[in-house]
């Protein structure tokens, strides 16, 4: 991916403290137990990691000048302010050329815990947006685990990550997520986790949008890059990860859609670069 010459963004908040993590009582397996107790139930896995109690106490991080940060980790820093300047740009044109105005979100930076308006941002459940205050939460840890534990690498698939979770910010905006949290009070948990899916799955055709235009004003996309984000978009499905984690699927808790699915989807708004296409909630097939 072309990023090094793009526009960084003023819209980044660092907040990242000590080379510490928090830890997570019984390890892999404590995580494990939260991330089925949220799948199974539609839960926020933040509530189920808390009201568990399985997050060990901590001193808040205290916060390091990037000069006594290691280089490769300043430089993924640099890399997510352009990615997210570069989703700005492409939204605002697309909501001018709609005749709405674009409120730019903010992304947060952090080191293994966070206050947010959605409650307590924590490294280990991923990145994530909280339309309580418009905010990106990203442990840069999480590039990392992606590489290792997901099979996913790569600078375009990690851009993916971004231009998602901004996604779920353009959904806000336009009154999607409202609508849709309205009509799943009233649905039963299967519908529930339908309509999650279909949210999600939204967001992935919306960052497929961005990188359709992105790559046509800007020339981001190098040979591989799509192979990336498609790779990273189905390593995160929820056929997979639960998987891994459990040994079998259950597509009643679906939340975020397949792994086919993920990557359908993105491919969707890559080639059309259109919101029209990205209509999740009237498809007949996801």
């Amino acid at each position: 991916m072309r990023w090094e010459n793009g526009r960084r963004s003023s819209n980044v908040e660092d907040r990242r403290g000590g080379r510490g993590r928090k830890t997570i009582a019984g390890g892999g397996l404590g995580l494990i137990a939260a991330l089925l107790i949220s799948w199974i139930f539609g839960i926020n896995p933040l509530a189920v990691l808390e009201g568990i109690n399985l997050l060990t106490p901590s001193p808040a991080p205290t916060r390091t000048d990037p000069s006594q940060r290691p280089a490769a980790e300043n430089q993924l820093a640099d890399f997510v302010s352009v990615v997210l300047a570069d989703t700005e740009d492409t939204w605002q044109a697309l909501f001018q050329q709609a005749g709405q105005r674009y409120q730019e979100p903010h992304l947060v930076l952090f080191t293994g815990v966070t206050g947010s308006a959605c409650g307590r941002a924590q490294s280990a459940m991923g990145p994530f947006y909280c339309p309580g205050d418009h905010k990106v939460y990203i442990d840069l840890q999480f590039y990392e685990d992606m590489r290792t534990r997901f099979g996913a690498p790569g600078d375009f698939a990690q851009a993916y990550v971004i231009a998602h979770e901004v996604g779920h910010h353009v959904q806000t905006l336009l009154g999607i997520s409202d609508q849709v949290r309205r009509a799943q009070q009233r649905a039963s948990k299967t519908e529930a986790n339908q309509l999650q899916v279909r949210m999600e799955l939204q967001a992935d055709c919306f960052s497929g949008i961005w990188a359709h235009h992105a790559d046509r004003t800007r020339h981001i996309l190098e040979r591989g890059d799509v192979a990336e984000a498609l790779n990273a978009a189905a390593a995160i499905g929820d056929d997979r990860l639960q998987k891994q984690a459990q040994g079998y699927v259950v597509p009643e808790s679906f939340t975020h859609g397949s792994s086919a699915q993920r990557a359908r989807w993105f491919n969707r708004g890559l080639e059309s670069g259109t919101m029209e296409a990205c209509d999740t909630f009237s498809a007949q097939r996801l």
